[in-house]
């Protein structure tokens, strides 16, 4: 078994190296140019005219630490050790190291350009050397010139996070790495100390270097504390990466409604094992203890999986115990040790009940994970409203009122934190209370009260099933106060903006806690009863997107990019078209972002037309309610009159197949509204339902989105195209974005099925019944990870997305279908 973290001692000896060049640059460009050439591989592009004159460490570092094979980085660490004369093994594991993104892979901007700065390089240089100098001696005066170097280059372009992985690369045991996976592993109370998790609750962007160096300061602390499973910043790092892994395990999980993850064949294994061993041992005990009793081959136990060769059988037993942890067959309280609980010595474990265990967990997982909304982003959290009863028949709403608290009952269940999961805590209820009941509902409120409601969100207080007493807005995560002589020691805190008597013509649910988010007519009629106050939610901070973001992100070369911002902002309404596949979605939002620079979702929203889709569903119009017919307003009304009240801030309404809705009807007297000079309070129009004037404010920008390779739809209205500037959206098949990512999955069955829809692409864009609107995008083979590039994977793609789309162009030419059919399958064969 390869020895973990021996990456360390290489890279470190390999940063003192560097140090020797940073006065004889060229030197050092002809000999990283003999590394590539002795091992046979080419340089990657380091600047626009491919040949480098000059380069910083980081970067170099970044020529082994990115989307690259593990035998790709391996060969190039060899050619560096010999002409280097490092003398430290050439490591063959890269557990808890973080790489770069191939399109971001440098740590300055290429020449040619006002982003590359005559001192960039040299910065990068000091900020190396001055971490290197901290790293030997840590004392006032290297911590000062640290600072000053670090904060100097902090602000150049091309300098992000990427700037903790360099420092973390060259001294692993001194610097934190604060790459996305680790912020969000450090986020979680459970893996490191409560300082930490406030730091990274407010770190937004790249912190500067007295922040960074006292976050380092507090992670170490905390990771050699030993309370942790860790001791060491390369454990935490891959400690985090595990857990990343068995997040998007459980995540594909929920999505697919599978349970067969390969490691819960080890649930019984473990338990046994722990048996045998009379019920308590170390990790490396228990596996040699499993290989015995399940007569493992060797084969089967040095086993490695994902792209940094992580043991396999290892990684999988880590898994199982962490679930039979939460299940509550094992108990975690002694680090380094396994130790059965008194229901793990009896349990027959079987494969139902591990898939249930199973199950449990990914439903708790998606409970814990961060909220997404409509438009699917998973690091923006959402403000969820909700309807909440403070005690039988609001008995406690004064005494809450004037706590500056909400608080929910069910004292008998003790600390909510306590239980894995709804079904545990419905047992616990019905072990309590005995009788027939399910406590689903029951358990299901609490947990929600727990683990579900986030700070931010909205409360409306009810009595009874039609009357608001209240609004506030959620200071706390959930308290249990142990102290509490009442019957409500399940605590948030909550600043009550509001106290009255409002009455709903509306229902209520009877529950006591309800979340109504997803209600959005319900929602605004509440809302509405406090409009005229002036008390507001709590600001969200959305994370920050930038340009190099959307191009990160994108594949689409700068000029475009700035292309197609122009043509939006002086048209205000564009349709982006194109062939299946070009990600169009996928455009429009980071689209809207990059202009915003942040993912403000409350400035965004989506909509998808139809056949039935309408002016009553878009503006206004008549809608059934208790007393006979109502006038409810639309999506787009609201989305406007909410741009209205917002005048300094851009707003972004994206309409997906726009093409596939009746227009005429569904704009109505819009049509002349949306023109970008007739927009403004200056130009208003008598809505058809309403006795009101109405305009579309200047800053609101509208996205439609349309399939160029939709045969069924009629020829768009010409008063609309007249309205909206059209942008072509292409298959990125040849751009630098796709080739960097098809490089780094390093397939070649992935590269010839990408060869063959390029090939494809030409007969389809040359034949005269299709055209370039009905080519292929490049949607369809992104977002994978290498090593979810399996010949299943591809051979899905074939039999299930493209053949029954050409079956579709080609309805009356099925010799063509076959040949490309074949052609196809032949690539991933």
């Amino acid at each position: 078994m390869a020895e973990q973290f021996k990456w360390v001692s290489f890279y470190m000896e390999f940063a003192t190296k560097l140090l020797e060049y940073k006065t004889d640059r060229s030197s050092l460009i002809e000999t990283l140019q003999k590394v590539y050439s002795n091992i046979g591989m080419k340089l990657p592009k380091l600047e626009r005219d491919n040949v480098p004159k000059d380069i910083d460490p980081f970067t170099i570092f970044g020529l082994f630490n990115k989307g690259i094979t593990d035998a790709k980085r391996i060969s190039i660490l060899g050619g560096i050790k010999t002409l280097f004369e490092i003398e430290a093994d050439v490591p063959d594991d890269f557990s808890g190291i973080p790489v770069l993104n191939n399109m971001m892979a440098t740590f300055y901007a290429f020449e040619g350009g006002d982003r590359r700065k005559d001192d960039d390089i040299d910065n990068l240089w000091n900020a190396f050397e001055s971490a290197i100098k901290l790293a030997e001696n840590d004392s006032e005066e290297s911590r000062a010139a640290f600072i000053s170097a670090y904060d100097q280059v902090r602000s150049q372009f091309a300098v992000r996070w990427n700037l903790t992985m360099g420092l973390y690369w060259i001294r692993p045991y001194t610097f934190i790495s604060l790459d996305s996976r680790n912020r969000e592993f450090m986020s979680n109370p459970d893996n490191i100390s409560a300082n930490v998790v406030a730091e990274m609750k407010t770190l937004k962007s790249v912190p500067a270097a007295e922040k960074y160096l006292s976050i380092r300061d507090k992670c170490k602390s905390a990771v050699e504390s030993g309370e942790y499973g860790y001791t060491s910043f390369p454990e935490l790092s891959y400690k985090a990466w595990i857990v990343s892994v068995e997040n998007s395990e459980m995540e594909k999980a929920a999505k697919t409604g599978t349970s067969n993850a390969a490691f819960l064949r080890w649930f019984r294994p473990v338990l046994q094992s722990l048996r045998d061993l009379g019920g308590s041992a170390t990790p490396e005990d228990t596996r040699k203890k499993i290989i015995s009793n399940e007569k493992l081959s060797d084969e089967e136990v040095n086993a490695t999986c994902g792209k940094n060769n992580v043991n396999k059988f290892e990684n999988e037993v880590a898994f199982a115990r962490s679930y039979l942890v939460k299940a509550g067959y094992i108990d975690n309280k002694v680090y380094g040790i396994w130790t059965l609980t008194d229901k793990g010595r009896t349990v027959e474990m079987t494969d139902e009940l591990a898939s249930e265990i199973f199950k449990n967990g990914v439903a708790d997982n998606a409970a814990k994970s961060k909220e997404k909304n409509s438009l699917g982003d998973a690091d923006v959290a959402t403000v969820h409203y909700w309807l909440y009863a403070p005690g039988e028949g609001a008995s406690m709403w004064e005494d809450f009122y004037s706590a500056g608290i909400m608080g929910l009952g069910w004292d008998e269940l003790g600390d909510l934190n306590t239980y894995a999961s709804k079904d545990e805590m419905a047992q616990k209820l019905r072990d309590i209370h005995g009788g027939d009941s399910s406590y689903k509902n029951s358990a299901h409120a609490v947990w929600q009260f727990a683990h579900d409601i986030k700070p931010g969100d909205v409360i409306f207080a009810k009595r009874g099933r039609s009357e608001i007493l209240g609004r506030g807005v959620v200071e706390s995560d959930y308290e249990y106060d142990d102290n509490h002589d009442g019957e409500y020691p399940n605590l948030r805190k909550v600043k009550w903006t509001h106290k009255g008597s409002w009455q709903s013509d509306e229902m209520f649910a009877m529950k006591t806690l309800t979340d109504v988010t997803n209600y959005t007519d319900f929602v605004n009629k509440i809302s509405g009863f406090f409009e005229d106050d002036e008390e507001d939610t709590k600001v969200i901070d959305y994370p920050a997107y930038s340009v190099e973001d959307f191009l990160n992100e994108v594949y689409m070369d700068e000029k475009s990019y700035n292309k197609l911002v122009g043509v939006l902002d002086s048209k205000l309404n564009i349709i982006l078209q194109g062939a299946p596949g070009v990600g169009k979605t996928f455009v429009a939002k980071r689209l809207a972002y990059s202009i915003m620079g942040v993912k403000d979702v409350e400035r965004v929203m989506m909509v998808q037309f139809h056949q039935s889709y309408s002016y009553e569903d878009f503006i206004m119009g008549f809608r059934p309610s208790a007393d006979g017919f109502d006038i409810k307003t639309g999506v787009f009304y609201n989305f406007c009159k909410k741009a209205e009240r917002d005048s300094d801030n851009k707003y972004f309404f994206i309409i997906d197949e726009i093409n596939r809705g009746n227009l005429s009807k569904i704009f109505g007297e819009l049509f002349m509204l949306i023109e970008n000079d007739k927009r403004g309070n200056k130009n208003k129009l008598q809505l058809l339902y309403r006795d009101e004037m109405f305009y579309v404010p200047e800053n609101v920008y509208i996205i439609g989105m349309m399939n160029t390779a939709d045969r069924s739809l009629a020829m768009l209205d010409y008063a609309l195209r007249r309205r909206f500037a059209f942008f072509e959206l292409k298959p990125a098949f040849t751009t630098e974005g796709f080739r960097a990512y098809r490089d780094g999955l390093d397939n070649k069955k992935f590269e010839a099925l990408v060869g063959c829809v390029q090939s494809l692409n030409e007969r389809i864009a040359a034949d005269e019944s299709l055209g370039e609107g009905f080519c292929i995008g490049h949607s369809y083979f992104c977002n994978m990870e290498p090593e979810e590039v399996t010949d299943e994977k591809l051979q899905g793609i074939v039999e299930y997305e493209l053949i029954p789309m050409l079956k579709e162009y080609w309805f009356d030419e099925p010799l063509k279908v076959k040949e490309w059919s074949d052609n196809l399958r032949s690539a991933v064969k």
